[in-house]
């Protein structure tokens, strides 16, 4: 029986891709339809070398250069780096491993996108991409995540589907309107996503909740252990970037409220202001155990999409930094703005240099949020439905 093939980041050791990966397959077995995620492992060759290609072609342009810079950087740092950080490192990447091999199916491996193109069509009846930022320019340069690989007579779909920046480089926008032109029913994250279809292709398309979204905080305990991951009263931090300003905000916070700092640091990559300002560091952690420390949690201090999404989830008071500034070409501060306006969250997304006792007097309105949240949700649930039931061979008119 043909299946619903999804093209997510479900192999990604980040909290998030993983965790969207997994809310991906979950809504599908909901609604009552078998699916399973394209197994990257046979493509990842063909896809790297693109990858690279791209780089070492566009990546010359200041700031993606030095972004990318500081990366390799920083996981270079991590080989030659302290015993203690190198084991933490491998002890996350277990936890990670553990937790796919426990929740995911994936599919057979295909040696390279000719094997899948030809076999795709006798597998599956609905190809999905989504969500995550999987059209990035390196990703769309790579032409996997654009399912172009997908014969016309195969559905597509793009749910949540973020480009991860408000504009596009000028190479890669023929590319992009190539694809966007071939997969069916398109939806995206974010706002400026939605703006960027409509100028490269003209198509009108809806703006989607993160799969993560489509799911209650109940229905997230699934996941978690039974027990707390880490008992009284804490302050999570979670970051991503590598901004000494948030982690001086969180030590603020502590010394305002008494409560420790409970970090769970961002790897590979070391960063030397994750040192020494939490009281403690967790490592051997999976993405349903960083759920139930958000929801266990005092107060949250991140950088991080998913981490403020699972703060809303669970109703926390949390504080969100930028962790780009607007003028960075590499930003992905737009995901962010969104799911604060579509929510109807009007706390200011922070940069570190504020007051606490100021930022502690914002409150969020949930019984607003959960309003708000209800209508999106169902409004995307609405879009998903309509979309995998086409059958059709042909592309249709609309989104």
């Amino acid at each position: 029986m043909k299946k619903v093939g999804i093209v997510s980041c479900y192999f990604q050791e980040n909290y998030g891709s993983m965790l969207q990966a997994y809310a991906t397959q979950k809504i599908l077995d909901d609604l009552g339809y078998e699916n399973e995620n394209i197994n990257i492992d046979g493509l990842k060759p063909e896809i790297n070398k693109a990858k690279a290609a791209y780089f070492a072609k566009a990546a010359l342009t200041s700031d993606i250069l030095f972004y990318k810079i500081g990366k390799a950087l920083n996981k270079i740092r991590v080989k030659v780096g302290s015993k203690d950080f190198v084991e933490n490192t491998k002890i996350r990447h277990r936890s990670f491993e553990k937790f796919k091999n426990t929740w995911f199916k994936v599919s057979c491996k295909y040696e390279s996108k000719e094997e899948l193109k030809r076999k795709c069509s006798d597998n599956y009846h609905t190809v999905l991409v989504g969500s995550d930022q999987l059209w990035l320019p390196a990703n769309i340069a790579a032409d996997y995540y654009t399912l172009n690989f997908v014969p016309d007579c195969v559905n597509t779909i793009a749910y949540a589907t973020s480009f991860g920046q408000s504009e596009l480089p000028k190479d890669v926008q023929e590319k992009a309107k190539y694809f966007l032109k071939r997969i069916r029913h398109i939806s995206v994250r974010e706002e400026s996503g939605q703006k960027l279809v409509k100028n490269l292709v003209g198509r009108d398309i809806p703006v989607v909740c993160d799969p993560t979204l489509l799911f209650s905080a109940e229905q997230w305990m699934e996941i978690q252990p039974e027990k707390a991951v880490e008992t009284g009263d804490y302050i999570f931090c979670y970051f991503l970037g590598n901004n000494p300003k948030q982690r001086e905000f969180a030590k603020r916070l502590k010394d305002k409220t008494g409560m420790k700092i409970i970090a769970l640091p961002h790897l590979p990559e070391y960063k030397k202001c994750d040192e020494g300002y939490a009281d403690k560091e967790l490592y051997d952690v999976n993405p349903g155990q960083f759920v139930n420390l958000i929801r266990n949690a005092k107060y949250v201090c991140t950088d991080s999409f998913h981490c403020s999404v699972f703060s809303i989830l669970y109703k926390r008071d949390f504080f969100t930094f930028r962790r780009f500034t607007k003028e960075t070409k590499v930003s992905t501060n737009s995901r962010l703005d969104t799911l604060f306006h579509v929510l109807g969250i009007k706390n200011p997304i922070l940069m570190g240099d504020e007051k606490v006792e100021d930022c502690m007097n914002y409150r969020i309105d949930y019984n607003n949020v959960q309003n708000n949240l209800i209508e999106i949700r169902g409004k995307s649930l609405q879009y998903l439905k309509k979309a995998l039931l086409d059958t059709n061979e042909e592309m249709p008119n609309g989104n």
